[in-house]
């Protein structure tokens, strides 16, 4: 306290006070002039708690709005992507005009291909040809969908190799909301119904359903760690899914390598779960919103993230790069190649992940964060760090497992990561909830199961029924899940 004499004495107040407003503390400072006549001079210095420097959000939300920038000017290039034509297995001329085309494969009895065959479409004023490639596979881009006349040039077939008896050549074909239309021209024969035998039924639908259940995990991981992580459920995760089968799709319509298409879309899966942590759910977290509402703006986001795809993506059904494929005989077992490619795919992956969730520095930090994001960041841990690389490791896993979903369909859908958002909570789910080895457990169970419903009679289109039919049977008698603790609530 300063006096200048007894005047004053009762006048000033104890200047050298703090006033102490959380989680600022201001401090008042007095000067004063030599006497006479006193001039006091009031300073009021703000200062922060120690490690904690206070910084203006403005640096933060420039930072976000240049990816968000960059993430809009992206997509405004790519816009026309949906005009665009995904290539197909064989070239031709029409098929770099024309968004929709029609295509088949030309085998005969043995299965062997056909090739060097025409075929015409005709349709209006419009008409183009494709001949068969090596593999049998032919392909005609097309102006717009409608009813094409098809007509296969009996002249140009192999000698001993016509039509099947009762095969319609000409015949007429009509689009159905998809911008892939497929023709089959059967041969000798003809088209002949053979038993399979029930057990290589079984084993061909086991080996799917494993590669189904491991594409799933892909997906599941990620959406575990958040959960783990964060508590969040997070309902845009199936957008994510999505994410990367479209950008594949527009980066490879613009005319990049595929191999690079691959490498971006991983990238900007990654960047999508760092913008959102960054820009949505960390401020949440800092606000203290509860995990509720928290759920509901991820569902508000993923209708929107949903529906601004569609804008620049279209409603129609596009095909990725090497789509089409036989299937080849390995062993017992009968797969196409994309499928098999995507089995060992996310076998590698799902091992590397669970490698470094055990045996690495940054896997043990996401694991103590998961089990007690309190006690990790006493014992020094950044958790919001952990909680970023997190959100970029699920977001670059959800965009390959939507990757390979588009090859497992086939095809890219405005909404392909909804369709299969309740499978991928169901796995969750079954292993149990906030663990990585329980998602890729229940997964697996998923996947196999909804593939092997339809051995057993079940309609193809109650076999996703069945899959989270099969999780509410299992959570009756185990509430946690396959690998989840048991916890007591309330």
């Amino acid at each position: 306290m300063a006096t200048h004499g007894d005047g004053y004495h009762n006048q000033v107040p104890n200047l050298h006070e703090s006033i102490t407003i959380r989680p600022v503390t201001y401090a008042v400072v007095a000067m004063a002039h030599p006497w006479p006549p006193p001039k006091w001079r009031i300073f009021i210095l703000r200062s922060t708690p120690k490690g904690s420097p206070h910084r203006r959000p403005g640096g933060l939300l420039k930072v976000i709005g240049a990816i968000f920038a960059s993430v809009v000017a992206i997509l405004l290039v790519v816009a026309p992507a949906s005009q665009a034509t995904s290539p197909s297995p064989t070239p031709s001329p029409s098929i770099t005009t024309f968004q929709n085309n029609i295509s088949g494969f030309l085998r005969d009895d043995a299965r062997a291909p056909i090739p060097n065959v025409t075929i015409t479409a005709r349709s209006g004023d419009f008409e183009g040809t494709a001949k068969s490639a090596a593999n049998g596979s032919w392909s005609i881009g097309v102006p717009v969908q409608g009813t094409y006349e098809i007509e296969l040039d009996e002249s140009t077939l192999p000698e001993g190799i016509k039509l099947a008896e009762g095969q319609e050549n000409p015949r007429n074909v009509t689009f159905s909301q998809t911008s892939n239309l497929s023709v089959i021209f059967a041969f000798g024969e003809g088209i002949v119904v053979q038993q399979q035998d029930f057990g290589q039924n079984l084993l061909n639908r086991l080996v799917a359903g494993l590669s189904f259940g491991l594409l799933l995990a892909l997906a599941s991981v990620g959406l575990s760690l958040i959960f783990g992580t964060t508590g969040l459920t997070n309902f845009a995760h199936g957008e994510m899914v999505t994410l990367g089968a479209v950008l594949v799709f527009a980066f490879n319509a613009i005319g990049l390598p595929f191999w690079l298409a691959l490498i971006l879309s991983l990238l900007g899966g990654g960047l999508f779960g760092y913008v959102q942590d960054a820009g949505l759910w960390k401020p949440l977290r800092r606000r203290g919103t509860g995990l509720v509402p928290m759920m509901i703006v991820s569902i508000g986001l993923a209708l929107a993230v949903r529906y601004v795809i569609q804008f620049y993506f279209g409603g129609a059904t596009q095909q990725l790069p090497y789509a089409q494929s036989a299937e080849i005989q390995l062993g017992p077992v009968s797969i196409s190649p994309n499928n098999l490619w995507s089995l060992i795919i996310s076998a590698v992956v799902i091992a590397l992940i669970g490698i470094i969730l055990l045996k690495t520095r940054l896997g043990k930090a996401t694991r103590a964060v998961a089990d007690n994001p309190a006690l990790a960041a006493a014992s020094g841990i950044d958790v919001d760090s952990v909680i970023r690389i997190v959100w970029v490791t699920g977001g670059m896993l959800a965009s390959l497992g939507g990757i390979l979903w588009a090859y497992y369909r086939p095809g890219v859908t405005f909404d392909m990561g909804s369709q299969i958002l309740l499978l991928i909570f169901a796995g969750v789910t079954l292993g149990g909830l906030g663990t990585v080895f329980g998602a890729l457990i229940g997964s697996i169970i998923v996947g196999i199961f909804v593939e092997l419903t339809t051995v057993f009679g079940l309609a193809a289109d109650l076999k996703y029924v069945g899959a989270l039919f099969i999780m509410i049977v299992v959570l009756l008698f185990r509430p946690q899940g396959i690998l989840g603790r048991r916890e007591r609530v309330g």
